[in-house]
């Protein structure tokens, strides 16, 4: 319990926490974001880590000038696109394996059927619309390679998707990051933009519960 206890308040305050991690070890601050985002894309038993709030904090930081936009880009890009790519072979690999199991301590059957609705509504775009959404976005390219998706289709929009939820995170940070009224108010952005993101997931699950009904 405290070790959860001491992840949430973590998570809340990523502006204090990063500007820690920052301070005490420099340029390593890039391999240790690089493997959050690698472990939250490519590893199917973590969704819970921040992603899109770490991209946003991780952003306002490089406006201030503490690390390098550039560096900061690319090392996220790689970070992602490997992350899915070792997920999907996860999936393809020993997916099937572990849906037959009736009951199992790594997979949460009920994410694996609401990334199936994605699919189901949007196909392979569901790569790209999921890296937007929370614990999705971690099932996605699983998902993907549990079915029938060639990996060549799937690397497209991979690409396509890493880049643009990237780009688009680190983005809005380095641009509204460190505005005034932002900045005194980041652990409500941050239960901002947790809310946004899981938005779309929660609407899609509801409508698909009351059509079944």
């Amino acid at each position: 319990m405290e070790y959860l206890t001491q992840f949430i308040e973590l998570f809340l305050h990523l502006d204090k926490s990063l500007s820690a991690v920052i301070q005490t070890y420099g340029s390593t601050t890039y391999i240790l974001l690089f493997m959050v985002i690698l472990c939250e894309t490519g590893l199917v038993v973590l969704p819970f880590l921040p992603g899109d709030s770490l991209l946003f904090a991780a952003g306002a930081f490089a406006a201030k000038g503490d690390m390098d936009i550039t560096t900061l880009f690319l090392t996220l890009c790689v970070a992602a696109i490997i992350g899915d790519s070792i997920n999907y072979e996860v999936g393809r690999l020993i997916g099937p394996r572990l849906a037959r199991r009736e009951k199992s301590r790594f997979l949460n059957k009920d994410h694996i059927a609401k990334t199936h609705l994605f699919y189901e509504k949007y196909g392979a775009k569901t790569l790209i619309i999921a890296r937007f959404i929370p614990i999705i976005r971690t099932f996605a390219p699983f998902v993907a390679g549990l079915g029938t998706m060639g990996y060549r289709k799937f690397i497209q929009y991979n690409w396509i998707g890493g880049i643009a939820w990237i780009a688009i995170c680190l983005l809005a940070g380095y641009l509204f990051g460190n505005i005034p009224l932002v900045k005194q108010n980041f652990t409500l952005v941050i239960f901002a933009i947790i809310f946004i993101s899981i938005l779309p997931a929660a609407v899609e699950y509801i409508r698909h519960r009351t059509k079944a009904s």
